[in-house]
């Protein structure tokens, strides 16, 4: 006996996901992939739409345009204001370790480090990148500095902080320089602190570095 109309299964959509949720998510972790690997400017909404296993409409209704998608993969992976005043909080003297067991921390797990470098790797090419890697980086860097350590150049000292960090994760997650590449992570973080902390509560050179009086 023939199946009715009514039984036979509806067909399917194609490229569709069950559930709003899971097809975002399944968007947002291959981009992050696209963009860690690739950078902004050759990663592509068709090429992260097929990693994704959806039709590249999809992607667009998300997200309306690559920026878009961009902005919303690349979300740091912590709150930058909220997380690097904590860590900065307490003895000034130990808060170079802090740092530094924080930063190594964030760059070695495997989903933030994607995030990490696709902002890093982006921010060669794209202007709104780079301006999210400033924010991330200097604007709470300078904030938490401020705050918790008083240091009345904090913006700069915040620039050497962030230059180590982001040197650091690209020299061992990048370019894969042995033997930092495969070394423990309190071996990096042990390494790291005493460049931060002299960079947080160091002496300033004698010279004033902005040329003022």
């Amino acid at each position: 006996m023939m199946n009715s109309a009514s039984d036979r299964a509806a067909p399917r959509r194609s490229g569709r996901r069950p559930g709003d949720s899971g097809t975002r998510d399944a968007i947002l972790t291959a981009a992050r992939d696209a963009f860690a690997a690739d950078g902004y400017e050759r990663a592509t909404m068709r090429g992260v739409a097929r990693a994704a296993g959806v039709d590249p409409a999809l992607v667009l209704h998300f997200f309306g345009s690559k920026q878009g998608l961009f902005e919303a993969a690349m979300t740091p992976p912590f709150d930058p204001a909220e997380a690097l005043p904590r860590v900065l909080a307490g003895d000034p003297g130990t808060a170079g370790l802090r740092l530094a067991t924080f930063a190594v921390g964030i760059w070695d797990a495997p989903e933030s480090r994607r995030i990490l470098l696709g902002i890093v790797r982006a921010a060669t090419s794209d202007e709104r990148a780079a301006e999210m890697l400033r924010a991330m980086i200097v604007g709470a860097l300078t904030a938490g500095i401020t705050a918790a350590l008083g240091a009345p150049d904090a913006p700069l000292r915040a620039n050497l902080v962030g230059a180590q960090i982001v040197g650091m994760g690209m020299a061992r997650h990048v370019l894969r320089i042995e033997p930092l590449a495969s070394a423990a992570g309190a071996t990096v973080a042990g390494w790291l602190a005493p460049a931060l902390q002299h960079y947080l509560t160091g002496a300033a050179p004698g010279a004033d570095p902005t040329g003022g009086e």
